[in-house]
């Protein structure tokens, strides 16, 4: 299926983990991906792989620090250049500072919110331009169970609920123009983040998941895939949860 055919995607975050598996779902379903991550040495050799799956397809690389509103602006403007336009925005660039609020440092504090909340906020100001000039856009925010408040995670969860208002305020300010606004929550998703865990630590966490096991990238970006195509044009505003069922029960660490 090519859901995507003459639709260009822009990424962040997409050298690893839940952005590759986006990058590798647009492509493999007709979009030109602009794949971006600050990380070179990962990026080049994420988009090698997807060019050598995608033989002949327009998948370029984007180094790119999503906390500067001027290399975010900069970005887009050689994407919509480049490519004609931008339809598909997906915000996923993170990092994780985790600690006990009294272990919180300042730059524990600015940096995840800085990744996560600014740095969605400097794409989707850049994006909409050129969206609204076309009357077409998706936007998709990379948010988290953790939304709903974790453990240990202050900061992570304040700025992935920053992230729900956002997608909610951004869905009704731009719904006229033809641009949807919408977010996904994943809870444990079998990542590289994940597997570094102690091993005693990921099995807690497995075990209590009500299906007793992780969810698999492939499987936030099939969701993520969803609500960026043509045919989620009545959906905007939302936040779909894929998580396995754990957001039907508070505690615990997603």
């Amino acid at each position: 299926m090519r859901r995507f055919a003459g639709r260009t995607a822009l990424v962040t975050g997409g050298a690893q983990g839940i952005g590759f598996a986006v990058a590798a779902r647009l492509a493999q379903e007709g979009a030109r991906v602009v794949v971006a991550d600050r990380n070179a040495t990962a990026l080049e050799a994420a988009v090698g792989d997807l060019r050598a799956r995608h033989p002949g397809d327009w998948i370029e690389a984007e180094v790119l620090d999503v906390t500067s509103a001027e290399r975010v602006a900069a970005a887009v403007a050689r994407v919509v250049r480049d490519a004609g336009r931008l339809d598909v925005l997906v915000n996923n660039a993170g990092v994780l500072r985790d600690g006990w609020i009294d272990q919180l440092t300042d730059d524990d504090w600015g940096t995840v919110l800085a990744v996560h909340l600014t740095g969605a906020f400097h794409c989707c100001r850049a994006a909409v331009p050129s969206m609204r000039a076309a009357g077409y856009g998706r936007i998709v925010n990379v948010s988290s169970r953790a939304w709903m408040g974790n453990p240990g995670q202050a900061n992570y969860a304040a700025a992935k609920a920053g992230i729900v208002g956002l997608t909610r305020s951004l869905a009704l300010e731009l719904v006229r123009f033809g641009i949807n606004v919408n977010a996904v929550a994943p809870g444990l998703i079998d990542t590289p983040m994940v597997r570094a865990l102690q091993p005693k630590v990921r099995e807690r966490l497995v075990a209590a998941q009500p299906g007793g096991r992780m969810g698999s990238a492939e499987e936030v970006a099939a969701a993520v895939a969803f609500l960026a195509a043509e045919e989620a044009s009545f959906v905007t505003g939302q936040v779909l949860s894929v998580c396995g069922g754990k957001s039907l029960g508070m505690g615990g660490v997603a």
